[in-house]
């Protein structure tokens, strides 16, 4: 089940969710809107590796905007910081940014429940197309938890993604066994 706008106003007001900075225009009818912050990244090296640390290089997105390019990988921020402490987060874009071209994340849409942070994106393009820092960029959509949550994500030992940041975050998978 997703919530309609007058519960996600509901666990706002609980603090189950919590959306910073929170506009209400934002809010549709099942979903918020989450807006492109002003950095990007891309990987330091050409070939990634899955069992090493990856380095990324940020920047910032230059008032005039930025043109993504296809066939390269960036990693974008959502400028809000979320937390849900009840419901299950999925991150999905929105229709006028898949009709530019813009893909938000690769396989990254669901969050946990306790995810407490900043969205990172990765963000692909059919096509050169220019970005601006605050442009909208996806939805946020909630879903009902169904049983008692063993633990949440912002209190598991091994979360990788815990750190608070207003940059986009390199792949942690490095740090997984394998």
């Amino acid at each position: 089940m997703i919530l309609s706008d007058k519960r996600i106003l509901e666990e706002i007001d609980k603090g189950i969710i919590v959306i910073e900075p929170f506009d209400r225009k934002c809010l549709g009818t099942n979903s918020y809107d989450v807006h492109l912050g002003k950095y990007l990244a891309t990987y330091k090296d050409e070939v990634l590796d899955a069992k090493k640390h990856n380095e990324i290089v940020h920047f910032e997105i230059p008032e005039e905007g930025y043109i993504l390019q296809p066939g390269n990988l960036y990693l974008g921020v959502t400028l809000e910081y979320t937390e849900s402490h009840g419901h299950v987060p999925f991150l999905e874009g929105k229709s006028s940014t898949g009709r530019l071209g813009i893909d938000i994340h690769a396989t990254a849409g669901k969050g946990d429940v306790g995810f407490c942070n900043t969205w990172t994106l990765e963000i692909s393009v059919a096509q050169p197309v220019r970005v601006y820092a605050g442009m909208p960029i996806g939805q946020l959509i909630y879903f009902v938890v169904e049983g008692d949550i063993e633990t949440m994500y912002n209190s598991k030992g091994n979360a990788k993604y815990n750190n608070k940041t207003i940059r986009p975050v390199e792949s942690m998978m490095w740090k997984n066994a394998f």
